[in-house]
């Protein structure tokens, strides 16, 4: 649900919504909208968004024996990462250089502190703890199916 939300933000923006956007992505983008933005800062992050609901999805399901079911969570951790260390270092480079950054208003600091970095950093922590569970699931499954495992793990 992290990521649909964050997908339906911007393809409202795409769309040609406004609010929340000067403060995301700075008022000149927010007013000018470029093809390029609009087509790769909206309407693909919206589908990146997607995707990443789309593993989210396949995280929370059980999937059979075999190497495929350990792709999913090795995804996870990856987004896991990704997320975690967009919003660690942005918020380290606003902490670090609060006043000056150029082309960043105190608006967007704000917001950037308040909503942004926090919803970055709960989505990395969502995928981890996914992929945690994906992982544990993997395990005991594996456990139940495989004599030999079950064998050694009872002595």
């Amino acid at each position: 649900m992290w990521a649909v939300v964050f997908a339906g933000a911007h393809f409202y923006w795409a769309l040609g919504g406004s609010v929340g956007l000067s403060v995301s992505a700075g008022e000149q983008l927010a007013t000018e909208r470029p093809l390029w933005f609009v087509l790769a800062g909206l309407w693909g992050t919206g589908g990146v968004c997607l995707v990443g609901a789309l593993l989210g999805w396949l995280l929370a399901r059980s999937w059979p024996r075999g190497s495929a079911r350990r792709i999913p969570e090795y995804l996870g951790w990856g987004a896991s990462f990704i997320l975690l260390a967009r919003g660690l270092a942005v918020e380290f480079l606003l902490l670090a250089n609060g006043t000056d950054l150029g082309g960043v208003s105190a608006d967007q600091r704000f917001w950037t502190h308040v909503l942004w970095n926090p919803w970055f950093l709960a989505g990395g922590l969502v995928f981890g703890l996914a992929a945690r569970e994906a992982r544990r699931r993997n395990r005991s499954s594996s456990l139940q199916t495989d004599p030999r495992l079950r064998t050694v793990r009872s002595r």
